[in-house]
């Protein structure tokens, strides 16, 4: 069955970009209504934004959505996550501004008020997207695939010059609460020079070293260091999940990335669509929901933030 929130969640946080306060709701939504964005701080015109990947814009910091109108909405890959990984799948969520809040730089704040809040089950079946072949998309040392399984597995390879981040690898079959217990709360990550550069310019102005994990070398310059010692793969893999909630339904697959990021993993799900034989929409059986992302979650597995 289909699960929305039981009642409205309320945040409020800086945006990464912009650095200007933002309040943000998750309302609960009717059955099939899947994910959507809506502008409040917008008048006039078309204000709902549908968290879908034809819509998403190939930026490399970030995941963000546009609708027709030109209104658009910034950096939702973290809640994405979270609404995947807690096993949402209907919900309206309002902004009053042009980007979600960062608050840690983790799903953790989302998931654990949507496990505080608790799911409602809706009398709808779940409809997932399975992969029926090998979809790969390149773009110079970075490689995204998809590859049929029978339930969702991510593996994620990174190799980066400062020492404090170096090679990881990780790979997490997505059921039981994994996302939850293993990734929910990894911060987004940044090198200290690319953020003074970012500043200068204009750019990551809600950006601190309290809501990313910022590298110097071998150095962690975030108090209290890392919340685990692979935080920076765990957390692309927690960008991946959430990117990959923009098909429109959990994916039964297993998606590959090395050294990929939101813009690659979108265009991977483009490829995917328009591959003849490459997938299909299907009703699930309980056994197949029971091993979707999110199902059967409960707050005992959110692991004890830093």
């Amino acid at each position: 069955m289909q699960n929305t929130v039981k009642s409205p969640i309320r945040f409020t946080g800086k945006g990464l970009h912009f650095g200007e306060t933002v309040r943000m709701t998750i309302h609960p939504a009717s059955a099939d209504y899947g994910i959507w964005f809506r502008r409040t701080d917008i008048a006039l015109g078309d204000t709902m934004v549908a968290a879908r990947w034809d819509v998403a814009e190939q930026t490399p910091l970030c995941t963000r959505i546009r609708n027709e109108a030109g209104v658009s909405v910034s950096t939702i890959e973290h809640v994405m996550a979270a609404l995947a990984g807690t096993g949402v799948h209907n919900a309206l969520i309002e902004v009053d501004g042009p980007e979600v809040p960062i608050l840690d730089g983790s799903s953790a704040e989302f998931v654990h008020a949507i496990l505080t809040t608790g799911l409602m089950k809706q009398r709808a079946k779940v409809r997932v997207i399975e992969i029926l072949k090998d979809v790969s998309v390149t773009r110079g040392d970075a490689t995204a695939t998809l590859a049929p399984a029978s339930e969702m597995q991510i593996d994620f390879h990174i190799d980066f010059e400062d020492e404090a981040i170096g090679v990881q690898d990780k790979s997490l079959v997505m059921a039981n609460g994994s996302f939850v217990r293993e990734l929910c709360d990894s911060r987004t990550f940044c090198r200290k020079s690319d953020v003074d550069h970012m500043h200068a310019n204009g750019l990551a102005l809600g950006g601190t070293l309290e809501n990313a994990v910022v590298v110097d070398g071998d150095a962690i310059l975030s108090p209290g260091g890392l919340r685990h010692d692979d935080e920076a793969v765990r957390h692309k893999m927690l960008d991946a999940l959430g990117d990959l909630a923009l098909a429109g339904a959990p994916i039964l697959g297993r998606y590959s990335g090395i050294r990929a990021g939101h813009a690659l993993t979108n265009a991977l799900l483009r490829e995917v669509f328009a591959t003849p034989g490459a997938f299909r929409v299907r009703e699930v059986d309980e056994k197949t929901a029971a091993r979707l992302p999110g199902a059967g979650v409960h707050i005992e597995e959110f692991p004890a933030v830093a």
